[in-house]
């Protein structure tokens, strides 16, 4: 598994004004913490944090921190983000105790999505519910991703917590911690357009009826018995 490794520098300088001054300057501001050592204010490169964020593993991957001090085996635990430019504001990673349980969120590969039977040959749409998940485990065991398969799932049918098969070792923290087994991942359903017309083929036809046109009376015709000798 290629190792991600992240070049950081430690700052002595806290605040709002200096974080922002570390942000003109092309740097994010940042925090390392845990494993019962002291946090350590940290600034890493803007530009590289920028790339790495459109790699999945950088979210469910243990990273490598390298520092002046030396390396530090870290997970990523919070990234914030520019409400609407493209620029990351702050980042904190957290370190790793070899010994002691992660709870992370991993994303969920679906598989076998072109040849899953309700798709197939029920014309159905595959609809991901959720598309990660949060599991607990030792560092060692960490997944980058667990994979969801479809291929059987038929029009109608869901898939739910309980269903997912994680590897050896990890844990659903939903279900640890007595969250819902049938809380739904993914279901193949009907397309929305396919309903809709169903929806008007069943609609009453109360007011639809034809009226029976009646002909109108010549003039001067007699409708009742008035005159009748």
């Amino acid at each position: 598994m290629e190792q991600l490794e992240i070049v950081v520098a430690t700052r002595d300088v806290k605040g709002k004004g200096a974080s922002r001054r570390l942000r003109r300057n092309g740097y994010i501001p940042g925090i390392l913490y845990g494993s019962g050592k002291s946090p350590v204010n940290i600034q890493v490169d803007h530009n590289y944090v920028m790339k790495l964020a459109d790699v999945e593993a950088f979210y469910s991957r243990i990273l490598t921190l390298s520092l002046p001090t030396g390396n530090e085996r870290v997970v990523l635990k919070d990234m914030q983000r520019h409400s609407h430019k493209a620029r990351i504001m702050h980042i904190d990673f957290l370190r790793i105790n070899e010994n002691e349980q992660l709870a992370m969120r991993i994303p969920l590969h679906f598989m076998n999505e072109d040849i899953c039977d309700g798709v197939k040959t029920g014309g159905g749409v595959i609809t991901h519910v959720i598309t990660e998940l949060e599991i607990l485990c030792l560092p060692r065991d960490l997944p980058e991703y667990i994979e969801v398969d479809v291929k059987a799932l038929k029009l109608g049918e869901s898939l739910h917590l309980s269903d997912i098969t994680v590897p050896e070792g990890v844990q659903i923290a939903a279900l640890v911690h007595g969250g819902d087994p049938d809380q739904s991942i993914v279901s193949v359903q009907q397309p929305r357009i396919v309903l809709e017309s169903q929806e008007l083929e069943e609609e009453p036809t109360e007011g639809k009826i034809d009226q029976l046109s009646v002909p109108e009376k010549e003039s001067g015709e007699s409708t009742g018995t008035e005159g009748e000798s």
